[in-house]
């Protein structure tokens, strides 16, 4: 699995709903600090929008997390 930097190929995000709300909060978030006036957290917050927008609907592999999570469950019962 490649390096995941902001922990978007966690098992938490696999119910298409957490990933939806993420990401527009993420957006809202972004449109708020535009409008108060403040372009850089606009600017970040728009592309941490983004980054989870790619994330979670175009590099999402959801049987990929599953097994993996299932792989690592499997190590630390056997110890």
């Amino acid at each position: 699995m490649k390096n995941d930097f902001f922990g978007l190929r966690h098992p938490f995000f696999i119910p298409l709903w957490r990933r939806l709300l993420t990401v527009a909060a993420c957006l809202i978030w972004a449109t708020f600090e535009f409008w108060a006036g403040s372009p850089g957290w606009g600017m970040l917050f728009g592309g941490v929008g983004a980054i989870a927008a790619w994330g979670f609907f175009v590099d999402f592999d959801p049987e990929a997390i599953r097994a993996n999570a299932d792989k690592a469950e499997k190590d630390k019962k056997n110890g």
